[in-house]
């Protein structure tokens, strides 16, 4: 009898979107380099030509996403080139990996919309995940999420809608150097746009509140940036694309006395 070959109508190729870290070499966790060592082609989305350097040194087939971020074209029209690269060659049955700073599934559109579509079209993909910029905030800054609450948006989001403000728990705007830009740019906003962010800010903060504008240390020899102004500072600070603008509390936690009573009293019956 003939040896029946066995036929698949599922598609071959792999997508794994894996995170490096905030800090080049320092955050990589095992199963992201296996990822990547393992994969027929890797797509690397990184600013610094040193993380697409230290990859290559990992693989042979790197190839950056950077070159599809224009100043003339929005950022939505980016990304979509970006999953459309990627998937063209997920269709040819290879093993791929998307290679994100951080995490990739933290204020990252590409990676999920990327996992998205390749399960859509039948295509394994999974996401692993890696040390985002909020890890490391919260190392650097000292701040315990538990402790007062935190609220976090990135910040054109929380100036394009009506959003509630506790001011009692930390406030994080993400991305505040390109708040209010309406075409999803990355050119830093001027100080026009901040004083809209500062109209909305000062309902609840006032002019002299304390602010942290923080970045992450991209390379072991770098220092993170915690530069701590007041409020008002805002509209003249020195911002990248991606400083992040961290606000403390305002006040102290109002206790909820009359819920507690009743807690108290369900306690006593049981």
């Amino acid at each position: 009898m003939a040896e029946q070959i066995k036929t698949s109508s599922e598609p071959q190729g792999t997508l794994a979107c894996v995170g490096l870290g905030m800090t080049l070499g320092a955050h990589i966790t095992p199963i992201t380099e296996e990822h990547i060592r393992t994969s027929d082609v890797c797509f690397v989305a990184a600013s610094d030509a040193l993380v697409e350097l230290w990859v290559s040194e990992m693989h042979d087939d790197v190839r950056s996403l950077q070159e599809y971020y224009s100043s003339d074209q929005s950022r939505q029209q980016t990304y979509k080139n970006m999953i459309e690269a990627v998937l063209t060659e997920l269709r040819t049955g290879k093993r791929v990996v998307g290679i994100f700073y951080g995490h990739p599934g933290v204020f990252a559109y590409v990676p999920h919309q990327l996992v998205k579509q390749a399960r859509t079209e039948g295509f394994s993909a999974i996401m692993e995940p890696g040390i985002s910029a909020e890890d490391c905030l919260i190392a650097d800054l000292g701040i315990d999420p538990g402790r007062f609450g935190c609220q976090q948006y990135e910040a054109s989001q929380y100036l394009f809608y009506h959003r509630v403000i506790d001011p009692s728990a930390y406030l994080i705007l993400w991305q505040i150097g390109v708040v209010g830009d309406l075409n999803y740019g990355i050119e830093v906003t001027s100080g026009e746009y901040r004083r809209l962010l500062l109209e909305l800010l000062y309902t609840q903060y006032s002019k002299e509140h304390p602010i942290i504008l923080y970045e992450a240390a991209t390379v072991p020899i770098q220092k993170h940036r915690a530069e701590e102004i007041p409020l008002h500072q805002l509209i003249e600070a020195d911002l990248k694309d991606y400083t992040t603008l961290v606000i403390p509390p305002a006040h102290a936690m109002k206790k909820n006395l009359e819920l507690i009573e009743r807690i108290k009293a369900i306690s006593l019956i049981d």
